[in-house]
């Protein structure tokens, strides 16, 4: 008789298949659950900046780099062209007011002053002919009215005499006559002398007053010319320290051409380079801070160039108390530039953490000090070395500003000692 065997219910293979399909449903489990859940990543405390949130001062500052610059620069430039015959002083002399720098020549300017000279010399001596010959014209008038006022007075006379006469029947009428009317004829003559020697005075008046307006136009054409002539000397016109020389024997300059600069030595000032972004927020008077063997420095704003190149405007500060012992030209100095007034604030220091999150979240340690979570923030005004916390701290909260950068999408960091 037969006996029916009964069908095992798990076999082997079935138990395979099954724990495998219980593995691979469990692998995808972890993986759903930790793409959704809060990722966590262990970091040493060691290797990151843990900062605390604190109430203080803040004031809005811009880093900013200058360049220090005398206080005044005097360029030299060529007014008159010619070929560099001598130089009297090395790039770099100090020069009082008036020293001679370098020596230019120019023939054709020489030789126009030397026709200037004679073509004053030339008016001159034709003027001193002018005035003898007005002088002796004169005299001869003043001879010619002697002549007709002697005759006047024979006239007068005569007539005087006859007319006598004639009243009393002496005198034929003719006679008498002929006498008046020579007296007439004399005294009109007379009256015309004056006239024409009044004129002739006028006349030589004016002469004269052209001739002596001719005269200074002339020395004065001569005088700007000699001034020329002295201009190829180069000189010093303040007191100062000469740079930039650029001139060789040999050399040809031209008009105009720049020759190097003198800058002042009385005080400095320091040029610096500002972001287009603040050219609203820039003014005169703003002052400004930097470090220079170990004591702080102000500076104020005198100036704003507000022509915009590659992005940058300039502005000129001054030193509001006496400029630092030991500073030289063409140093470069890092300056703080205050954009506001010092007021309380929530303020926490800058480090890396902004380039990944923007100041829009930060981690934030947790109270036990184990872990440190993202906290969605606020972030206002910032300075050279703190960011103004508007909302998302309180003080007293610790957080991580150091940098982010291998940190990924992780939600949660794991503080560990090292």
């Amino acid at each position: 008789m037969d006996i029916p065997l009964q069908k095992k219910r798990f076999t082997t293979s079935r138990i395979l298949i099954i724990a495998g399909s219980v593995l691979l449903l469990a692998l995808i489990i972890f993986v759903l659950i930790s793409s959704t859940g809060n990722s966590k990543l262990n970091v040493e405390t060691e290797r990151i900046s843990i900062n605390t949130a604190r109430n203080g001062v803040f004031q809005e500052n811009i880093p900013v780099n200058g360049v220090v610059l005398p206080i005044t620069t005097i360029y030299l430039d060529a007014l008159e062209g010619g070929r560099v015959e001598e130089k009297f002083v090395e790039d770099g002399a100090i020069l009082k007011k008036g020293d001679s720098i370098l020596r230019l020549s120019n023939t054709d300017l020489e030789l126009s002053l030397v026709n200037q000279e004679t073509s004053v010399y030339n008016l001159l001596t034709q003027m001193q002919i002018q005035k003898t010959a007005a002088r002796q014209n004169t005299i001869n008038k003043l001879n010619q009215m002697t002549d007709v006022e002697n005759q006047l007075i024979e006239a007068k006379r005569i007539y005087d005499m006859n007319k006598n006469l004639f009243d009393k029947g002496v005198v034929a009428g003719q006679e008498y006559e002929k006498s008046k009317n020579d007296y007439n004829y004399q005294k009109e003559r007379m009256k015309l002398t004056k006239q024409i020697l009044k004129q002739d005075s006028i006349a030589v008046n004016q002469e004269q007053n052209q001739s002596q307006r001719s005269y200074a136009q002339t020395q004065s054409a001569l005088e700007l010319m000699r001034k020329k002539v002295e201009d190829l000397v180069v000189k010093a016109p303040v007191d100062g320290q000469l740079t930039s020389l650029d001139a060789e024997i040999g050399q040809s300059k031209n008009k105009g051409e720049r020759l190097g600069q003198i800058d002042v030595l009385s005080g400095y000032k320091v040029r610096v380079d500002v972001d287009e972004h603040y050219i609203s927020r820039i003014y005169t008077g703003q002052q400004g801070t930097f470090s220079f063997s170990g004591k702080e420095y102000t500076l104020e704003i005198k100036k704003v160039y507000t022509q915009v190149n590659n992005g940058r405007f300039q502005v000129d500060m001054v030193f509001q108390d006496d400029a630092p012992e030991g500073i030289r030209r063409g140093q470069t100095l890092q300056i703080r530039v205050a954009l506001s007034q010092e007021k309380q604030a929530l303020l926490i220091p800058k480090g890396g953490f902004f380039q990944q999150t923007g100041g829009n979240w930060i981690f934030k340690v947790s109270a036990d000090g184990e872990t440190a979570y993202k906290q969605d923030i606020q972030l206002g005004s910032q300075n050279t070395e703190y960011y103004e916390v508007l909302s998302g701290l309180e003080p007293g909260d610790q957080i991580i500003t150091s940098s982010y950068d291998n940190y990924g999408d992780v939600q949660e960091l794991v503080l560990k000692a090292p």
